[in-house]
């Protein structure tokens, strides 16, 4: 265990930055961190009163917000466990989740609140709105005459509430604090386990390591129900008195991009997905261009013109960021090459919700091409091969951010953890002798070509989905040969007027340029067009078990 604790770390926040602006929706009115104190003082009065202990849970379901945000932190101070599920799961899915978890109480969207089936939750002894904290629904009597009471209680409580007076759960690093709900890329939703101590891990390597102060601007975009936004995007921040604002709607790369130039976020953190489409739509054209090819191949040219491009790119997120953390899905290698190349200040980091999720990470001037990162400093990772920087094999890792298993699935916790408190990631990769992470791909989207060759699928479609009129591609093998299914830039063809005969013939030329860029035993032997985006995980990877025998 280590020596700090998350909730410490809230409490010291607080105090510290009482009148400083911390959280606010997208053009919204935001709260002072002491008005942060005064809800989450509010809730608290209303676990205690309800008689909701420490270790009870809490579901949490809503789009992001500065709402949601309290309620997270509220749960967590007061020593429950908070259960935050993705709003775009199904209502049965919700339903189901919520009874497995043995939540108590929900704190939900009203939108999200009309779909479900209320009476399918016996467990919910109440039902809180994310919208206006109103009493939605109250299972027992206790419930329904203590909630309207609180502002009254609070009042009492709290005449002055001064920074003195924020103290909250002495509740131990070993207990439990989330329980997140996560699909993965290659099966159903398991119940991560996760424990305050590997909060505080994710939040202590984060202010050793990325570089705050109190009042910086951050935007948070990514699914806070996902451990990756929650931690960088939210906690971490907070923990530093930063002012986060939240875009509440699954935002496109076009608003962010927006948010960015408006806000001028101090850090950011991002998917491949917002990089890729800028590299794609903005970049791609201009130096594909024969002239520009031409003068990008002149010593000190070249030099001028990557200096522009690096100016105008870093103005495109807002132009007073320290860097850009990439993660949660491999990250496009045509467009890492060119962005190292031109000194664009990003780093490509490596999680897993397992680890709350921060397994590695190095600052954008010590990052190697192709890696992503080192371990970070309270885990011990290594490859399940005779020769762990040559020879490609799992990454296992063990250490403080590793979860305490799958809740209430014990089968699925030993097969993902060894008796040696070994756990197996299911991702492959090599470490070099100074500790980089490269990561080749995942154990079960491995394919095995015609000629016994492993073939890491996402190696060819970062190739396809640089190519025009390709939204995005999956690859997978049928009667041992490799197919790539394409999802067409439906914006790109019909911006250009392409017909649907045309098209064909375009992919078929894209395929053949494909395969003079792969080796031959990689080589897609047909190019079929997939008409829906793929489903995918919260982190934005395609759930490839879905589609592996379409």
């Amino acid at each position: 265990m280590i020596r700090e604790r998350l909730i410490g770390y809230i409490e010291q926040s607080i105090k510290q930055n009482w009148n400083i602006e911390a959280l606010s929706n997208y053009r919204e009115k935001g709260y002072s961190y002491r008005e942060i104190a005064e809800k989450i003082l509010k809730i608290h009065l209303f676990l205690k009163e309800t008689g909701v202990k420490e270790g009870d849970k809490i579901a949490l379901v809503g789009r992001n917000s500065a709402n949601w945000c309290i309620v997270y932190l509220a749960t967590v101070t007061y020593g429950a466990v908070t259960v935050p599920l993705l709003p775009d799961f199904k209502p049965e899915d919700l339903i189901n989740l919520i009874n497995h978890s043995d939540a108590c109480l929900l704190y939900v969207d009203d939108k999200i609140f009309e779909t479900l089936d209320i009476a399918r939750l016996p467990q919910i002894t109440g039902t809180v709105s994310l919208d206006d904290f109103s009493l939605i629904t109250s299972g027992n009597d206790l419930v329904k005459q203590v909630y309207p009471a609180i502002e009254e209680k609070y009042q009492k409580t709290y005449p002055e509430l001064k920074p003195e007076d924020i103290k909250f759960s002495s509740v131990t690093n070993d207990k439990l604090a989330v329980i997140s709900y996560t699909g993965g890329t290659t099966g159903f939703s398991k119940g991560v386990m996760l424990t305050h101590n590997s909060l505080a891990a994710n939040v202590r390597y984060a202010q050793n390591n990325m570089p705050l102060k109190p009042g910086d601007p951050l935007v948070s975009f990514l699914p806070l129900a996902h451990t990756y936004g929650c931690a960088f995007e939210f906690l971490f921040p907070f923990t530093y008195g930063c002012h986060i604002t939240i875009l509440s709607k699954t935002p496109s790369p076009q608003i962010i991009v927006q948010a960015f130039k408006e806000i001028k976020p101090r850090l950011i953190l991002s998917v491949p997905l917002v990089i890729e489409k800028v590299f794609k739509k903005q970049l791609l054209p201009v130096i594909n261009k024969s002239h520009m090819k031409v003068l990008l191949a002149i010593p000190g040219v070249n030099k001028i013109l990557h200096k522009k491009i690096r100016e105008k790119l870093t103005e495109t997120f807002g132009g007073r960021f320290h860097e850009i953390v990439i993660g949660g899905a491999a990250f496009n290698p045509e467009a890492e090459r060119f962005f190292k190349k031109i000194g664009f200040r990003f780093t490509v980091g490596y999680g897993m919700t397992e680890c709350g999720p921060l397994i590695s990470y190095a600052s954008w001037d010590t990052t190697k091409l192709g890696a992503s990162g080192r371990a970070v400093d309270t885990l011990e990772v290594t490859i399940d091969s005779p020769d762990p920087g040559k020879e490609i094999g799992e990454i296992i890792l063990r250490g403080e951010n590793v979860m305490l298993g799958y809740y209430k699935n014990e089968k699925a916790t030993r097969e993902i953890i060894d008796e040696n408190g070994w756990m197996h990631t299911g991702d492959l990769g090599v470490i070099d002798n100074e500790g980089n992470i490269f990561i080749k791909g995942r154990s079960k989207a491995m394919l095995l070509g015609p000629s016994g060759k492993n073939i890491f699928p996402e190696e060819i479609e970062a190739v396809i989905n640089n190519m025009d009129y390709i939204a995005e591609s999956l690859v997978i093998s049928e009667d041992n040969k490799l197919v790539a299914l394409i999802y067409p830039d439906s914006e790109m063809l019909k911006k250009d007027n392409i017909s649907d005969e045309r098209f064909q013939e375009i992919l078929e030329k894209t395929r053949k340029t494909v395969n003079e860029r792969v080796p031959e035993y990689m080589a897609v032997h047909k190019f079929r067009i997939h008409s829906e985006e793929f489903a995918k995980t919260p982190k934005r990877s395609i759930r490839r078990f879905l589609y592996s025998k379409e």
